[in-house]
């Protein structure tokens, strides 16, 4: 299925079914009166978070969503039905807004089921409007219109570490290598094309889950490339994973990619530069000749950088890795509830 992360779709609640002017009329029965029935509520419209759900891809295909309108009254009494209540659902992580304003209304981070309009309020029937003088009245209200709104939905993938790097660092690899993500990996740049999500089992029946994003470079804030796109799919995590390929085949020398990925995280959020860090120097079994890595790593900690120097085909260093990759969501996901 295409991935789809922002879509427009109008939604309406349900209207209110009219009231019912009707009077009485049995055999034997001289004076019956009014009888008419109240109309039916309108259906209310929901959002419910969907674990299983990845893409705003059906809403981006059907974008027009209308709760059921309630039903008229009858006669004798009788109340029409209430409009079923539409629920919609989308995936964990999506924000609902104001397609105009930008106002924000729902932000569905959990499975559960959360109302956004009410549906209107059925008209009551002529039985309501009988007074001492008016015995026989024949007005009955009309149902209340449902509410409308044209809405903005974007999905921020939820995910505890975000991985970041140039194409072809070995992002793909390296999830792969921890996780169950099986995301496609080929010697070319934009591999990922999308952003892939992978479930790292530890310790304890214990798990984080990783967001494998695509491949920043030099000008993405600007729109350059793939992975400025899906940024925003990187702002919930608990830390970031900067992914610096140091083989002989890397584009750039290291230092000069960390300073280029940082600008980029700085330039599409000054939140995502302040976030929580760690370095990986990729694919050291290919390492370029020369490099001396140990001085390399000793140049990121006088930057306060934890670095970690892996190879996700031999596994060096992965399960070190991942190791403190889980003591920092911890200690975050503990600071975070600390503060509210």
């Amino acid at each position: 299925m295409k991935f789809i992360d922002i879509a427009k779709i109008y939604v309406r609640s349900g209207n209110g079914g009219k009231g019912c002017s009707s009077m009485r009329r049995e055999k034997y029965v001289e004076f019956g009166g009014p009888d008419g029935g109240d109309g039916g509520k309108g259906g209310d419209i929901y959002f419910m978070g969907d674990a299983s759900l990845t893409t705003l891809m059906d809403l981006r295909l059907h974008p027009h969503q209308v709760a059921k309108n309630g039903m008229p009254g009858q006669s004798k009494q009788k109340f029409g039905k209430k409009g079923n209540d539409l629920i919609i659902r989308v995936p964990l992580g999506t924000i609902i807004s104001d397609h105009e304003t930008g106002h924000v209304y729902l932000e569905i981070l959990k499975e559960e089921k959360r109302l956004l309009l009410k549906g209107g309020l059925g008209g009551l029937g002529n039985i309501h409007f009988k007074t001492s003088t008016n015995q026989a009245p024949r007005y009955a209200q009309p149902g209340l219109p449902g509410e409308e709104l044209t809405l903005k939905l974007e999905l921020k993938l939820l995910a505890d570490v975000g991985l970041v790097g140039f194409p072809n660092a070995g992002k793909s690899t390296f999830i792969s290598s921890i996780s169950n993500a099986r995301p496609k990996v080929a010697d070319y740049p934009f591999t990922t094309l999308i952003p892939n999500l992978g479930v790292v089992a530890v310790a304890s029946h214990q798990s984080f889950v990783v967001a494998d994003i695509p491949g920043i470079i030099k000008d993405a804030h600007l729109g350059t490339g793939l992975g400025h796109q899906f940024l925003r799919h990187i702002q919930r995590t608990s830390v970031l994973a900067l992914l610096i390929d140091i083989s002989s085949m890397a584009e750039k020398k290291p230092m000069e990619t960390y300073e280029i990925l940082l600008n980029e995280l700085k330039n599409h959020s000054v939140d995502l530069q302040a976030k929580k860090r760690v370095v990986l120097l990729t694919k050291t079994d290919a390492i370029e000749s020369g490099l001396n890595i140990d001085r390399l790593i000793e140049e990121f900690r006088d930057l306060n950088e934890e670095v970690f120097p892996i190879s996700s085909v031999s596994n060096k260093g992965l399960k070190k890795t991942v190791t403190r990759l889980f003591e920092i969501i911890r200690r975050e996901k503990t600071k975070s509830a600390c503060d509210k």
